[in-house]
């Protein structure tokens, strides 16, 4: 084999009794459910003070009990079922939605898998199991939770909400590719799909410095996952009325609640592992302490850096407005799809020269070349299409837009300009003041009844 690939060894995993690994799974699950619940209150809070608001402050010190009160108070309203809806679909789409965003937590790993803790006297890891397919589990599970999306959408037995699961549909399956790409380049620097053998390979250096494009992608593919601003289509308040959950209350609409702060934390764990060296201490930290990386210290640091990325997901939502669907289609297909395929391409390169041990200067003099080609070719072509534009005939002007053709008002599209507005006369504008009425009375005077009155 070669010594580029890991030799995974999961024979610490699968030895723990029934009753721990209940309460591991018990830990993994009041860990998102903490988590969740102080995301909501850093959320409103941190935005309140970029907008220079006050933000919760009433519930708890600090308004930190908020997100607390707001369940119980989701919980204890009336719970409506639309009386179009398929109910069995209805019911369910939430459930679908909200489970397997619990699911992913399973193979990320809190701590170092040769550093066992004690737990009531039985040693085990920090981590309630692993795969050698993982990051494919990973995947798999993040596919099944749009189902309930989709499914909520179409069963409301209502317009809005058939529209907001029909966008979160093509939103997952565009953001997906380059988010599997972006995968693919660990997996080929890692030579593993197990999540604790990828944070073993990053002990001398994170995979966000070594793989940089591959964490960018994976960032913007993660918000765009989890349909957070400015990707929230399926959600937009604006021209959905809420989109997919717009029939929902109560327990029901709580739950879509909960599954997407759930994924939020879900992606954030997932890209700790994967670029921030999981649960290893920072550098400037683990270069002087030696204990950092072991007992319960590795736990701290992986929380921190969850908490990082939760702040930069509420840092973005207060920042940029909302992107129009024809943009958010755009940026996957045309933009993060090509960008990640390329970039994979230029991995697999990399650890193929690799391999068989070809110098650094070597792999940089190859890859420079083949990049400085490649900016030729694409200068070449735009070239000779500039200058097959101006050869061919003018296009024929396209026909003018109406706003009111299908009925009722619509905006143009780019590339599309509303007809001139035709103006008043100064004239026409006098007629209309005559014939207002109170209007043609000035200030000092009276009208003709007012005067015969007098």
């Amino acid at each position: 084999m070669s010594p580029y690939f890991a030799a995974e060894d999961l024979s610490m995993f699968g030895r723990d009794p029934w009753w721990l690994v209940v309460v591991k799974a018990v830990f993994c699950f009041a860990f998102l459910m903490v988590t969740v619940l102080i995301s909501i209150v850093m959320e409103r809070k941190v935005v309140a003070w970029m907008q220079l608001r006050v933000g919760p402050n009433r519930h708890g010190p600090w308004g930190m009990l908020q997100s607390l009160a707001d369940g119980i108070k989701l919980m204890l309203k009336e719970d409506v079922v639309v009386k179009r809806a398929d109910k069995a679909v209805y019911i369910l789409a939430p459930i679908v939605a909200a489970i397997p965003a619990f699911m992913a937590i399973a193979v990320i790993p809190f701590g170092p898998a040769d550093n066992e803790i004690s737990i009531f006297g039985h040693r085990t890891t920090m981590q309630l199991t692993d795969l050698p397919i993982a990051m494919l589990y990973i995947l798999a599970v993040a596919s099944v939770g749009i189902y309930g999306i989709v499914l909520a959408g179409w069963s409301s037995g209502s317009t809005y909400p058939l529209l907001g699961g029909l966008r979160s549909c093509a939103q997952m399956i565009s953001y997906e590719i380059a988010m599997g790409a972006a995968f693919a380049s660990v997996f080929l620097y890692s030579g593993s799909m197990s999540t604790s053998t990828i944070v073993d390979q990053q002990q001398g250096r994170w995979y966000i410095l070594l793989l940089p494009v591959s964490f960018v992608l994976y960032v913007v593919t993660m918000i765009g996952e989890t349909n957070r601003a400015p990707f929230d289509m399926p959600e937009s308040e604006g021209d959905l009325v809420g989109g997919f959950n717009t029939e929902y209350s109560s327990i029901k609409f709580a739950m879509f609640m909960l599954a997407e702060y759930v994924n939020m934390v879900t992606v954030s764990a997932v890209s700790t592992t994967l670029f921030l060296g999981g649960w290893r201490a920072p550098w400037p930290i683990s270069g002087v302490w030696a204990g950092a990386n072991h007992g319960w210290w590795p736990m701290l640091w992986f929380v921190a850096k969850v908490v990082l990325l939760l702040f930069g997901f509420v840092w973005v939502r207060g920042t940029l407005p909302r992107v129009r669907y024809d943009q958010l289609m755009k940026l996957g297909w045309k933009v993060l799809i090509p960008v990640s395929v390329v970039w994979l391409m230029l991995v697999a390169t990399v650890r193929t020269l690799r391999n068989q041990n070809y110098d650094f200067a070597d792999i940089a003099l190859y890859v420079g070349g083949g990049v400085l080609a490649l900016l030729l070719l694409s200068f070449v072509v735009d070239i000779f299409r500039d200058k097959g534009g101006e050869a061919a005939q003018p296009a024929a002007e396209p026909a003018a837009f109406d706003p009111m053709a299908g009925g009722f008002p619509v905006p143009p599209l780019p590339g599309q300009e509303l007809p001139p507005v035709p103006r008043r006369s100064p004239r026409r504008e006098r007629e209309l003041i005559v014939s207002g009425g109170t209007d043609t009375v000035s200030d000092g005077s009276s009208d003709g009844k007012e005067a015969s009155d007098g």
